[in-house]
C-alpha cells in the first residue's frame, strides 16, 4: 500500500512510523520548512497519566496506552525523558469533588499508582505546595518533544518513508479506487496512493474541504483556545509538576518543568478567532494570582513572557468537551482515508497508540 500522510507533527509522523515499520510505501507531506511547527512545537511537553478523560472515551483509551509506549520508546530511543510525577491540588475545600471525580476516572481508566493524599501527605513531597488534598501520579513525567520527533522521523526513514517539506496540499480526489493528490507550488504536481491520512492539525479541517467527497457535514466545526504560558527565574520550588483542579477549557494553569529542571507556569484559556502567538504581558498578573493559590511564596515580578500554543477544540466555550475523532470510511464514506480532527491535549502523549489505530483502519 502506498500512503500519504499529511501532517508531519508528532502524530503525523508516529502514524506514518506505524505505516512505514508495516511495510507500506509512505509519504509524509507538510506545508511548512520544517517538521513540528505546529501544536506539537508549542506543548507544555507534558507525558500524561490519563486520569482526567472519560472512561471509554477515545482520549482515555490512548492516553493510558500511549503512555506506556511512548515510554519505551524513549527508552528504546534515547530520548530525553522524566518521569517527574504530578500532584492535582485542592485548594479550597469545594474542589476536593474535582478531585474524587478525577481519581475515580484514573481508577477506571487503568493508571498506575494513583494515590490520594491529605495535605500533610502532599506537602511532605512539596513543601512550598498549599492545598487542602492532592492526588499524586507518579506516571506523569516530562519529555523533550523535539527529539521525539527526530526519533520518529528516523524510523520512517529507516523504513523507507520519506519525508516532502513545503509541501501544500490543493485538493485530493478518488479515481479508479485510488486518491489523486495535487501539491502546490509553482508547477504542481499529482501523487497517486491508495491511502491518505489527514493528520494536519490546525488545518485538519481545511484540508478535508479539499479532499473531493468528503461531505460538510462530517467535517466539524474548529474552535481555537490559545494558551499563553509565562518562564519563572530563579531556583525551582518544586520537583514535580503541580496542577489545581481543572477549568473550562484546560487543565488550568498549572507548573511544568523542563528537562533541566526550569519552572513554567500555564497554558491558560483564552478563545481565539484566527492563530496569534504572542503573549501578552499583562496577563502575568491573572497567573501570578492563579499561581498563589497553590504556592503563596511566588515572588513579586518572577513571571516572564515566554510562549504561546494553540488547542484545535471541536467545542467553545460553555459546551461539553469533545473527544478525539478518528472518522474513516464508516463516517465520511471514502475508501483508504482517515482524518484525525480535534487532536489536542493529550495528543503528543497518546501519538503511538493513536497511530497503531490508524494504521489497523488502513488495512493493518
Amino acid at each position: 500500500m502506498d500512503a500519504l500522510v499529511v501532517g508531519a507533527g508528532v502524530v503525523g509522523l508516529a502514524v506514518a512510523r506505524a505505516l512505514a515499520q508495516r511495510g507500506h510505501a509512505v509519504i509524509v507531506a507538510e506545508a511548512a520548512e520544517a517538521i513540528g511547527t505546529g501544536v506539537s512545537a508549542r506543548s507544555s511537553e507534558v507525558i500524561h497519566g490519563g486520569m482526567y478523560y472519560p472512561p471509554g472515551s477515545v482520549r482515555a483509551r490512548h492516553c493510558v496506552e500511549g503512555r506506556r509506549r511512548l515510554v519505551a520508546f524513549c527508552e528504546s530511543h534515547g530520548v530525553p525523558y522524566r518521569l517527574c510525577g504530578k500532584l492535582i491540588v485542592a485548594t479550597r475545600p469545594e474542589e476536593r469533588a474535582a478531585l474524587e471525580t478525577i481519581f475515580a476516572r484514573g481508577a477506571a481508566n487503568g493508571v498506575e499508582d494513583l494515590a490520594w493524599m491529605e495535605r500533610e501527605e502532599a506537602v511532605a513531597l512539596e513543601p512550598a505546595l498549599a492545598c487542602v488534598a492532592a492526588l499524586h501520579s507518579p506516571a506523569t513525567g516530562i519529555v523533550d518533544s523535539h527529539a521525539l520527533m527526530l526519533a520518529l522521523l528516523g524510523d520512517i526513514e529507516d523504513a523507507g518513508g520519506v519525508l516532502a517539506l513545503r509541501t501544500p496540499i490543493q485538493v485530493a480526489e478518488r479515481r479508479d479506487g485510488r486518491w489523486q493528490v495535487r501539491f502546490g507550488g509553482e508547477t504542481p504536481d499529482v501523487l497517486t496512493v491508495d491511502a491518505v491520512v489527514n493528520a494536519a492539525g490546525l488545518g485538519a479541517q481545511a484540508l478535508a474541504r479539499r479532499i473531493d467527497g468528503v461531505a460538510a457535514e462530517t467535517v466539524p466545526r474548529q474552535v481555537l483556545a490559545k494558551g499563553s504560558y509565562f518562564g519563572c527565574t530563579g531556583k525551582p520550588a518544586f520537583s514535580r509538576l503541580i496542577y489545581p483542579a481543572p477549568v473550562e477549557g484546560g487543565l488550568g494553569i498549572h507548573l511544568t518543568l523542563d528537562l533541566a529542571g526550569r519552572m513554567r507556569f500555564g497554558p491558560d484559556v483564552e478563545w481565539v478567532d484566527a492563530p496569534d502567538y504572542t503573549v501578552d504581558p499583562t496577563r502575568a498578573a491573572a497567573f501570578a494570582a492563579a499561581i498563589r493559590r497553590y504556592w503563596p511564596g511566588l515572588p513579586e515580578g518572577r513571571l516572564t513572557p515566554d510562549y504561546a500554543g494553540l488547542r484545535p477544540k471541536l467545542t467553545g466555550p460553555g459546551e461539553p468537551a469533545a473527544d478525539f475523532r478518528i472518522d474513516g470510511p464508516e463516517t465520511h464514506g471514502l475508501p483508504g482515508l482517515v482524518q484525525l480532527y480535534g487532536i489536542e491535549s493529550p495528543g503528543l502523549t497518546s501519538s503511538l497508540s493513536l497511530a497503531e489505530e490508524v494504521a489497523g483502519r488502513l488495512g493493518g
